[in-house]
This record gives C-alpha cells, sequence and structure tokens, in this order.
C-alpha cells in the first residue's frame, strides 16, 4: 500500500514538472521540429502525462492516429482523460516498458522524449522502435538527462538510426534500413 503512495507521489511530481516544461515550450513548438502532418501515424514511446499525445493528435486530425505508450498505468490513465475530454478517439494508449503490438513499418514518427536514461534494456527499445517505423520514418529524439555529445552515439550508434538534424528543441534520426 505504501508503494502505491510512493508511485502515486512520484507520478504527480513528475506531471507538474511537465507542466512547467509544457508552459514554458509548448509540445506544439517542438512538434512542428518533427514535421507531423495530418493523417500520419504517431508513437509517443514514454508518452508520460500525455503533453506531446495531445498536441500529435491534433496535428495528425482524425484521419492520422497516435498511439500513446508508457510503463505506468496512471499515464495511461492521464492521457486517456485527456482524450476523451477533448474527443480525441484516435488516441490508443499502449501499456509497456518495450514491445508495442502495433503493426512492422506503420509509423511515420516516433516521439521519444526524456525516457532513454530510464531504460533498463534501450538496445531493446531501440530495435521496437526500428521495427515499427515506416522506411523513410523518423524519429524526433531529446532526453535532457544525456549530454549533447552522448546523444547520436546512443541513438545511431547501433546502426539502426542515422542523425539527421538537430533542430533547436530534438534531433532528428531517420531509420535506416539494415
Amino acid at each position: 500500500m505504501i508503494e502505491h503512495y510512493q508511485n502515486n507521489l512520484s507520478f504527480q511530481m513528475m506531471s507538474l514538472i511537465f507542466w512547467f516544461r509544457d508552459k514554458l515550450i509548448p509540445p506544439l513548438k517542438v512538434l512542428q521540429e518533427a514535421g507531423i502532418e495530418q493523417g500520419d501515424r504517431v508513437l509517443d514511446f514514454g508518452c508520460g502525462p500525455g503533453g506531446f499525445t495531445i498536441a500529435a493528435a491534433e496535428l495528425v486530425g482524425k484521419n492520422g492516429k497516435v498511439f500513446a505508450a508508457d510503463i505506468h498505468p496512471m499515464a495511461l490513465k492521464k492521457v486517456s482523460r485527456k482524450s476523451r475530454r477533448r474527443k480525441l478517439d484516435h488516441v490508443q494508449t499502449i501499456h509497456t516498458d518495450c514491445e508495442t503490438g502495433i503493426e512492422s513499418e506503420s509509423i511515420d514518427v516516433v516521439l521519444f522524449y526524456d525516457t532513454l536514461h530510464s531504460l533498463d534494456y534501450p538496445e531493446k527499445v531501440l530495435a521496437e522502435l526500428h521495427r515499427l517505423l515506416k522506411t523513410g520514418g523518423i524519429m524526433s529524439f531529446s532526453d535532457h538527462h544525456l549530454g549533447e555529445d552522448e546523444i547520436p552515439e546512443s541513438i545511431a550508434g547501433n546502426g539502426l538510426f542515422e542523425l539527421v538534424q538537430r533542430t533547436s528543441e530534438t534531433y532528428i534520426f531517420k531509420k535506416c534500413t539494415i
């Protein structure tokens, strides 16, 4: 029971921090760098309380689809509530720490923000994200817990992704064919 309250408190603290982050740097501004378009299929891996998920759902419109994946059930509940409140019925939540169950090569854009540093098996997650992306698909990446010199190697070091561009808020990687 105490662990439940500790997890709840930790999640609430994280949500508050992300709320402030989103006020300083609006998710829509960050997602414009990712090039999300109407009708795209987007995966927000490590979605947390859903700031980027909701913004992505608005960008892709009703003809698109946004998958919000997270290990924390409270994050997924929060995303579901926000989606229902905004009538964004093209958002689907996925409880996972790696495998998503999404069809191979069906995602246009992966959002991978502030998650890599906390993963137990980052190489497995990167392989899953590579599997999901369409040929020509991109991953928009940011992790403020990693140094700028660590990021390219952390993502592209395994040969699955190639750094395409460093934008003001994110790094854009494209899927490599292997």
